[in-house]
C-alpha cells in the first residue's frame, strides 16, 4: 500500500484511510472492501471496529499506519482478513483461525440453527430428554462443535477431522471457550471411530466442491484455504455418500442428519436421501438466507 499524494499537507486521519484502503481493495478484488478495510484497521489500531467511528478526524500513530500497510498490501495480494487477524466471528462466538483449517462462513450458522430447532422439538416432546450425543463431522476450527455445545449444556459434542493442522486450532478453540469437559475433539475419517447407533445428531460441513468448481473459486479461497476441506472430488458428492451411508448405522432411530452442502449438487443428495426411504424419513433441503439450496436434512427411521 503506498499512500497518494503522500506529500499533500491533508493529513492521513482514520476516514481518509478507510476510504482510501476501500477503494484499493475494491481494484484488488473484494467483495467487501469498506469491511475489510475497517477490520484491519481496527486490527492494526488495537481497538473494536466500532472504535473507529468515533475517531474518524484522528490520525494514527506511524506504528498503527505501518502495521495497516502491511495488513493492506497481504489482503490485496488474497490473503483472507481471518487468517490476517486470526479470528472469525462465528454464531456470536470469536473463533481462532489460521492457514490450515477452513474459515467459519455465516452460511454455515444455519447447521447450528437446524440442530439447535430440533434438539428444542426433542425436548419438547420428551422433557426429561436434556442431553443428546452429538458428531460434527469435519469439524475444522471446530465452531460448530462449540456453537452447538454452548447452546446445548447439557450434551456431549465430538468434533472429528483428518487434519492435524485444523485438529490444532479445534483444540485451541475448545479450550479458549472452556468445553475441554464436553467437546472431544477427535482425529478421525468421518464417523468411521463412533460406535453403531450411538449418535443423536451428525453435523457435517464436509468438502463438497468439485473438481471443476475448485478452479473457478477466489484466489482468496483457492490459493490460502486448505484444499482437503474443500474439494471432495470430480462430482462434489463422494464425501457427502460416504457419510450418508455411515450414517444410517452411526445414528439411534429418530436422530437427525444434517449436512451443509453446495447449491449445485442439493438435488443429487436429496435423491441419495429419498432413494433409501428405509433407512432415512422427514427428509427436506433448507435453503440459507440468500435462498439458496445449503443444507440435506434427514431423520434416521
Amino acid at each position: 500500500m503506498s499512500e497518494p499524494n503522500a506529500t499533500s499537507s491533508e493529513p492521513w486521519t482514520i476516514l481518509r484511510l478507510l476510504q482510501w484502503t476501500a477503494e484499493h481493495l475494491k481494484k484488488n478484488g473484494s467483495t467487501s472492501p469498506r469491511l475489510d478495510a475497517e477490520i484491519l484497521l481496527a486490527e492494526a489500531r488495537k481497538c473494536q471496529r466500532i472504535d473507529l467511528y468515533a475517531a474518524f478526524a484522528e490520525e494514527p500513530s506511524e506504528e498503527v499506519k505501518a502495521a495497516f500497510r502491511v495488513f493492506v498490501r497481504r489482503r490485496a495480494a488474497g490473503e483472507p482478513v481471518a487468517y490476517l487477524v486470526g479470528r472469525k466471528e462465528f454464531y456470536s462466538l470469536n473463533i481462532t483461525v489460521q492457514q490450515g483449517c477452513l474459515i467459519p462462513r455465516n452460511e454455515t450458522e444455519h447447521l447450528v440453527i437446524e440442530c439447535l430447532d430440533r434438539a428444542k422439538a426433542w425436548q419438547h416432546r420428551d422433557p426429561d430428554r436434556e442431553a443428546f450425543a452429538i458428531a460434527d463431522v469435519c469439524t475444522g476450527s471446530g465452531c460448530v462443535a462449540i456453537a452447538v455445545a454452548k447452546h446445548l449444556p447439557e450434551s456431549r459434542v465430538v468434533a472429528i477431522d483428518l487434519s492435524d493442522d485444523a485438529l490444532a486450532i479445534a483444540r485451541v478453540n475448545v479450550q479458549n471457550h472452556a468445553l475441554n469437559d464436553r467437546v472431544e475433539v477427535r482425529k478421525g475419517d468421518l464417523l468411521d471411530s463412533i460406535e453403531t447407533a450411538s449418535l443423536d445428531f451428525v453435523l457435517a460441513n464436509p468438502p463438497y466442491v468439485s473438481e471443476s468448481e475448485y478452479l473457478a473459486l477466489d484466489r482468496s479461497i483457492r490459493d490460502h484455504e486448505p484444499r482437503i476441506a474443500l474439494v471432495s472430488g470430480p462430482t462434489g458428492t463422494e464425501i457427502i455418500e460416504t457419510l450418508i451411508e455411515q450414517s444410517r448405522t452411526k445414528l439411534r432411530p429418530g436422530g437427525w442428519f444434517l449436512c451443509e452442502l453446495s447449491p449445485m449438487i442439493a438435488d443429487r443428495v436429496f435423491g441419495i436421501l429419498q432413494a433409501d426411504s428405509q433407512h432415512w424419513q422427514n427428509g427436506f433441503i433448507a435453503k440459507d438466507l440468500a435462498g439458496l439450496k445449503r443444507l440435506a436434512i434427514a431423520q434416521k427411521t
